[in-house]
């Protein structure tokens, strides 16, 4: 199953939730995994998802984590 792919790991605020707003403008259906390394993003990113209506699952990685933003 492909998805769709941001990685905003090393960039700081606002740009992570940028980058997730342009793939959910382009959303086709598919999971989009949103790759950040910093809990601010993950937080910032969590409430612009639901506000657009959408699920999100946080998997704490090592260092970073990973979004899993579904309809």
């Amino acid at each position: 199953m492909k998805h769709n792919v941001v990685d905003a790991r090393g960039r700081s605020c606002p740009e992570p939730v940028v980058m997730t707003k342009n793939a959910i403008d382009k959303f086709d259906g598919q999971p989009i995994e949103v790759l950040v390394d910093a809990m601010v993003a993950v937080e910032n990113i969590k409430r612009f998802a639901h506000n657009q209506g959408f699920d999100v699952e946080v998997i704490k990685n090592e260092e970073d984590y990973t979004l899993i933003i579904r309809k």
